[in-house]
């Protein structure tokens, strides 16, 4: 497993064999003279002055480069993007460096990253999330020392410390969405949960299986009553006496999701341990921001449950009764998230009097269809909410795209003759089918009126090909970055 250590500057590596990979945008490689500590680091791969400034000139606009027997590596980020890309290219930059392999008697990966100052969160999101910890192989564990060094004026040693905790929460996000559900379980996720609590010293609250029941937790119960461990909500409490911010964090927390009763497929299946990708993202912006002494109340509240087969499960046709007190008539049992979700929400605005809700979920197959698959798909009754996590997602690298919010349009969709609503519609709709079921979750705390909710669908982002891609921490801690004393959150 590797460990990662951001530094400010380039620096002296440890005993061992190393590996090393030099990464900048284009443009900023070709402004690099060797000289000094670079040339130290460097010359043993590149030669001299002459082989570098010669190498440099003839590099594409974007790509790598390997060197010396695939000992070194040389990365060029594209310095051009489109408007609905973001600027740093840093998806790239996770492209290619997810390409380079490390020689097995490789001890040390020494990491040289010439960034602009506002490229650098962007830049080592997309270095981290490279290097994944989850792994039940029976072959021999690697123990790789990761140097990030980054070579930008304006990083201050703090900046330093909040990238080396953010790189270890986006591969924590990404250890625990890649964990199989026989793994984590329900009661392992809460585990996990409880643990990152403590370890903050912030406030927990767990109600779990029948309690949730008997608290008015309807969709969470009910949702979870047919898995082989019991459902939770976990909370967990940042309070700042005097706060005039009061923000919640809220995460879908489905270990694994059958489809219920309305059963996925042999091929839709599979990968649905990553259906509490929102859960595991929320979880670890929270811990991110708290260690960085984040100035406002803040909660996480994870939604955990395993939608599975039982002769206890939901059916379609059931009608149950949410925390909200409204009542839902269940007509697609694989339309588990929103059901919820809608009790979290609810939970965060009515009991925890939050001023600024999120939630965050993998919720969707058509988010894809909406954003595409390096896109989140952001719904906001907050026209400034909008445009901030679009901003935030350009600069962490993960990237925002706005959907509609329109209650008054397509909220009928969901109409039922028996219930206050459906959970889904299996016919015609008005709606895009993302925004529809962002609009079940807003449905239970009256479309956020009186407070700012945004609800951010992952289902396409949380993954890259079969590994698990870290979304979240990057985007809230750059998002919320203002009510930290991070230099590199407050440009």
């Amino acid at each position: 497993m590797a460990k990662i250590l951001v530094r400010n500057g380039i620096q002296a590596i440890g005993e061992g064999l190393t590996s090393l990979v030099i990464v900048g945008k284009k443009s900023a490689l070709q402004a690099v003279p060797f000289e000094g500590r670079f040339q130290e680091v460097a010359q043993k791969f590149v030669g001299d002055s002459s082989s570098w400034n010669s190498m440099i000139s003839r590099i594409n606009k974007s790509g790598r480069l390997p060197l010396h027997y695939e000992l070194a590596h040389l990365i060029a980020v594209p310095d051009s993007a489109s408007r609905g890309n973001t600027s740093t290219n840093s998806h790239a930059l996770f492209k290619d460096m997810r390409s380079v392999t490390y020689p097995e008697d490789v001890e040390n990966v020494h990491i040289v990253l010439f960034s602009n100052y506002s490229d650098v969160v962007a830049h080592v999101s997309a270095i981290a999330r490279t290097f994944y910890k989850f792994t039940l192989k029976t072959s021999k564990k690697r123990s790789l020392n990761v140097n990030i060094d980054v070579v930008c004026d304006q990083l201050t040693g703090e900046d330093a410390d909040f990238l080396t905790d953010l790189s270890e929460s986006i591969r924590e996000t990404a250890r625990l969405i890649d964990t199989p559900a026989n793994v984590l379980t329900t009661d392992a996720l809460v585990d996990e949960a409880v643990k990152v609590g403590n370890a903050l010293g912030s406030k927990v609250t767990v109600i779990r299986g029948e309690d949730l029941l008997s608290s008015g937790f309807g969709g969470i119960y009910h949702v979870g009553k047919a898995g082989p461990t019991p459902p939770a909500f976990v909370v967990l409490s940042h309070e700042v006496p005097g706060s005039t911010e009061h923000i919640a964090l809220v995460g879908k927390g489905v270990v694994y999701d059958t489809g219920g009763l309305q059963i996925k497929s042999k091929t839709g299946m599979p990968n649905m341990k990553r259906d509490m990708g929102g859960a595991a993202g929320m979880l670890e912006a929270y811990s991110t921001l708290v260690k960085r002494g984040f100035s406002q109340t803040l909660h996480v509240c994870l939604c955990i449950v395993e939608n599975n087969v039982s002769p206890i499960a939901n059916k379609p046709d059931d009608v149950i009764q949410m925390l909200s007190g409204k009542t839902v008539e269940i007509n697609n049992t694989d339309a588990e998230g929103r059901l919820i979700l809608a009790d979290g929400v609810y939970y965060a605005k009515e009991y925890l009097k939050a001023t600024t809700i999120f939630d965050m979920a993998t919720l969707t197959g058509a988010q894809a269809w909406l954003s595409g698959r390096l896109h989140g798909a952001a719904m906001t009754n907050d026209d400034q909410l909008e445009n901030d996590i679009v901003r935030a997602g350009k600069a962490s690298g993960d990237l925002v795209s706005p959907m509609l919010f329109a209650p008054d349009l397509f909220y009928s969709d969901l109409k039922s003759p028996i219930a206050d609503m459906r959970n889904s519609n299996l016919g015609k709709m008005d709606g895009p089918p993302s925004a529809v079921a962002g609009l079940f979750i807003g449905a239970h705390i009256d479309f956020g009126e009186g407070i700012r909710w945004l609800h951010l669908d992952i289902a396409a982002p949380a993954e890259c090909g079969d590994r698990a891609t870290g979304y979240g921490p990057a985007l809230f801690s750059t998002l919320l970055g203002k009510y930290t004393n991070i230099p590199i959150l407050n440009q």
